[in-house]
């Protein structure tokens, strides 16, 4: 099986299980790398169980996620993934989340996140 093979078949697992918030952890890399939510620290987040804490964050602020765009190239993929955000506050809004993948060892190994950070933490606020 070639890599782009790979990589999709592996997304694919992923946010399968990312929409449906369980099931999604088994094509993670131990050795994961994250970066996103702070477009002002690149420095990344390291490791699958130190990414699986940040999820079960996040996953408690999407009511529904899915996939707009998946271009697979290699080892590499770039997917815009869209998100009906609640905050506690009540608010809601959806809005596009632009993520960087690379593959390395039949694993996910990193993502890098791009999306509005200051209207995301703006609907955060009471």
């Amino acid at each position: 099986m070639d890599n782009q093979t790979i990589t999709r078949q592996l997304l694919e697992i992923y946010y399968k299980g990312f929409a449906e918030k369980a099931n999604w952890e088994s094509v993670i890399g131990d050795d994961f790398e994250y970066v996103g939510g702070d477009m002002n620290n690149i420095k990344p987040v390291v490791g699958k169980q130190a990414y699986i804490e940040i999820i079960k964050r996040f996953s408690q602020r999407f009511e529904v996620m899915k996939v707009k765009q998946m271009i697979v190239e290699g080892d590499k993929a770039s997917v815009i993934g869209n998100y009906d955000f609640v905050f506690p506050n009540g608010f809601k809004i959806n809005g596009n989340v632009s993520e960087n993948w690379t593959v390395k060892n039949g694993k996910l190994h990193s993502l890098t996140l791009y999306f509005d950070t200051l209207t995301f933490m703006t609907s955060l606020k009471p």
